[in-house]
């Protein structure tokens, strides 16, 4: 039995983590600013993780092995957790994402094209970090959500104390409402009515992880594995979203209709122009297995198709 504290687990694969951690004999606490309270059993702290001597007093005297960090977005609140939990304890696991990869939101070494980026690519002990941009204002924190997880990366990978693991999340789906951003259930009810799905002329692929396996990988790093540094979080298989869509129509019976977006326009939030893809072999190569994307996508799809429909009705 470890003693686990998560900070934010009141939602989707975070909320999930909790109760997995719970049912494993661990004794969890949970920090949140109140408004989700979690399952009987897990010890309840309410505090706004970026008010430090708010954060500090709700703490008291407990000590943690390990913190499992959900919503660490800007280096700020990095440096607040660092200095909150340097004496309180020996290993930090960071939620982070496939974004800190993102070629259009940072100056990034070139990728040959249709390799998957392994963690090197971006390395957290030598980012820049800029405490004094405007990060506690939502909207420029939301344009610079990349970013952010970057500089929160390297501001706790320097802090010292504690072993630190951001854990870089692919595309999580599954859950049908519990899938928040509601991006798989876009292209599930495209498909299914036949609606026309926007593509790029050069579609790159990208990676995703169901909830599920992501919440089971979060338990691993945080309770069976002892390595540190960053660590890639994704299903096997690469797919473009003209794969993505021919896996949900496997479930709809309706083929999917494209249509090439001109020079400059948008397309899906699924559709990329640029690499973005990432390997998990670290992972792998660590002991963790990962689930194939192709297994489990169809089923994740009917199910946003189940969800939506419940919600029409």
């Amino acid at each position: 039995m470890r003693k686990i504290c998560v900070i934010g687990g009141g939602r989707y694969f975070g909320k999930l983590l909790v109760q997995r951690l719970a049912e494993a004999g661990h004794e969890v606490t949970v920090i949140n600013r109140g408004s989700t309270r979690p399952p009987a059993g897990v010890e309840h702290l309410v505090a706004d993780r970026d008010d430090e001597a708010a954060l500090t007093a709700a703490l008291g005297t407990r000590t943690f092995d390990v913190v499992v960090d959900q919503i660490c977005y800007t280096p700020v609140q990095a440096a607040v957790a660092a200095r909150v939990f340097r004496d309180r304890t020996r290993r930090y696991v960071m939620t982070s994402t496939i974004e800190v990869y993102d070629p259009a939101t940072a100056d990034l070494p070139a990728v040959p094209a249709g390799t998957p980026v392994t963690e090197d690519l971006v390395d957290p002990a030598v980012w820049r970090v800029r405490l004094d941009l405007p990060w506690q204002d939502a909207a420029y924190q939301d344009a610079h959500y990349a970013e952010g997880k970057r500089q929160a990366e390297a501001v706790l990978t320097r802090a010292g104390g504690f072993g630190f693991v951001p854990v870089r999340s692919a595309h999580v789906l599954g859950g049908g409402t519990q899938e928040f951003t509601g991006r798989l259930a876009h292209y599930a009810e495209l498909v299914s009515r036949g609606g026309t799905v926007d593509v790029y002329a050069a579609e790159r692929p990208t990676v995703f992880i169901h909830h599920a396996e992501m919440a089971d990988l979060l338990l691993w790093a945080s309770t069976a594995s002892d390595f540190t540094g960053p660590v890639n979080a994704c299903s096997d298989g690469l797919l473009d979203v003209r794969e993505l869509s021919g896996l949900i129509a496997s479930r709809t019976g309706r083929e999917p209709v494209y249509r090439t977006v001109a020079a400059g326009e948008a397309a899906g939030p699924f559709s990329f122009d640029r690499h973005y893809a990432m390997s998990n072999t670290r992972a792998k190569e660590l002991g963790f297995t990962f689930s194939r994307t192709a297994d489990w996508l169809p089923d994740a799809a009917a199910e946003a198709l189940g969800a939506s429909a419940t919600h029409t009705s």
